[in-house]
């Protein structure tokens, strides 16, 4: 996530305490369980509505963040096109995710997705020549690989009867399409990092959340039938959880962090958002716990680790 516009002098950074730490991995964990979250609700509503349900309270959410700090919205001339494909990528990655949720589980979902990190990686390698890859970034994306892997080779055929304990059951067509929604979301990452050198932060973010609301409504209008027996307790809290927290307070968290701290310092946290996916997958859906597991989780933490670390971050207290 982009902090805001530049000062005219160098900021100063400031180290990473234990303060800084503890509130990153808040926001990391609160955005490992979402998948847990999205989840709850498409048990009772179809994903292409759930997407537009949650990002018209994200859409609201911006709006009131872009108030609080002066930010206009009106878009000039150069910022349409830009706010556009973002919403674009926005509608095609949220909706690929929903719907490959719906055939998998919480803890799969978490790991896969989790794996744009490594296609951001590959993509400004080969395609922007934005950043290099390294010995160290190349043995982590084997790594994941090998974590995601292991999660492919365990994973049973769709007929496969579901765990007594387990709300969910994770197919290989699934674990494909979030694989793919990974796949686009990294490719939103980059052109969102290409977008705000003509957008600000906060109004690029509500107009792409717009956008994007728009073309999940249309979606949902033309192939889904939401019925309002749909909207249980469980639904409507996890899609309060994904609408207000994480689009919402995750947000507003990581842009104060942002304020006094590189990218790259808040990014190597990132690492514990598959284990906290995982971990949500099992305490709230009665995912398996077994060895393969958290194999794959482990390995997909420490390539995201090796990905992101550029030295080492001292955290004082």
């Amino acid at each position: 996530m982009a902090s805001g516009t530049a000062s005219s002098s160098p900021r100063e950074l400031e180290p990473v305490r234990l303060k800084t730490a503890s509130l990153a991995l808040l926001t990391v964990a609160m955005w490992g369980a979402n998948p847990a979250a999205v989840s709850y609700s498409l048990d009772t509503l179809p994903p292409i509505a759930v997407a537009g349900l949650r990002f018209a309270m994200a859409t609201v959410v911006m709006l009131f963040w872009c108030r609080v700090e002066g930010c206009g919205l009106r878009l000039r001339v150069g910022q349409r096109w830009p706010a556009l494909i973002a919403g674009v990528l926005l509608f095609l990655q949220i909706a690929s995710f929903n719907i490959g949720v719906t055939m998998s589980n919480s803890s799969h979902s978490s790991m896969m997705i989790n794996t744009f990190v490594f296609w951001v990686v590959i993509i400004e390698h080969f395609v922007t020549k934005a950043d290099r890859l390294t010995a160290r970034k190349l043995f982590g994306l084997f790594v994941a690989l090998g974590g995601v892997l292991l999660l492919l080779i365990r994973t049973e055929p769709p007929d496969a009867p579901v765990s007594s304990t387990s709300l969910d059951q994770p197919t290989l067509v699934g674990d494909a399409i979030l694989l793919f929604s990974a796949c686009i979301l990294a490719w939103k990452v980059v052109y969102v990092r290409h977008a705000l050198k003509f957008v600000e932060p906060g109004k690029l973010i509500f107009w792409h959340d717009l956008i994007g609301v728009v073309l999940f409504v249309i979606c949902s209008a033309s192939f889904e039938q939401v019925e309002f027996g749909g909207f249980t307790t469980s639904a409507v809290v996890a899609l309060v959880y994904q609408g207000v927290f994480v689009a919402g307070f995750c947000f507003a968290l990581q842009a104060l962090l942002l304020r006094r701290h590189s990218a790259s310092q808040i990014a190597v946290f990132s690492f514990a958002t598959p284990l906290f996916g995982v971990g949500t997958g099992i305490l709230l859906r009665g995912d398996q716990m077994t060895p393969m597991l958290l194999a794959a989780a482990v390995c997909v933490a420490i390539g995201i680790l090796l990905v992101n670390l550029k030295k080492p971050v001292a955290i004082g207290d």
